[in-house]
């Protein structure tokens, strides 16, 4: 690498680059995790305080919303506040968020994910009006793959 330093900066990353060292952001590890656990089935959302009055007041979606993040050297330490949804088992949601984070997080910025803490704020139970839309979405389904 040069020896020249250098620092760039975004609004999610901010990398320092000379002397072989790259620093990566809280903020960069906390999206990672975000959208890691997003893909997981049972999670109804995040829970977070400030972070979710910051997103509607931008009216961007806030991926690191809930995630506490500590980024050491060369390692890092994940806390997760979610809201599950009703009839979820939540050790089996448990399970499947600190596994897809510590895949995601490991394999997209080479740093030792050394815990994921889940922390369940809530149960979300679906309202009759949500029930009946995802009644409609399945016999929409049904109705595709007949044809």
């Amino acid at each position: 690498m040069s020896d020249v330093n250098e620092e760039v900066q975004n609004e999610e990353e901010v990398l320092m680059v000379g002397n072989d060292t790259v620093k990566i952001s809280n903020d960069v590890v906390a999206t990672y995790a975000g959208i890691a656990v997003s893909e997981v089935e049972g999670v109804y959302g995040m829970a977070g305080g400030f972070a979710g009055i910051t997103e509607v007041i931008s009216g961007k979606k806030n991926l690191s919303k809930g995630i506490k993040v500590d980024v050491g050297e060369k390692s890092t330490k994940i806390d997760v506040n979610i809201i599950v949804e009703y009839g979820a088992r939540i050790p089996d949601v448990a399970y499947e968020i600190q596994t897809r984070i510590k895949k995601s997080v490991e394999a997209m910025t080479d740093l030792k994910v050394l815990e994921v803490n889940v922390n369940v704020q809530g149960v979300h139970k679906k309202t009759p009006k949500e029930l009946e839309e995802k009644e409609q979405e399945t016999e929409e389904t049904q109705e595709n793959i007949e044809e």
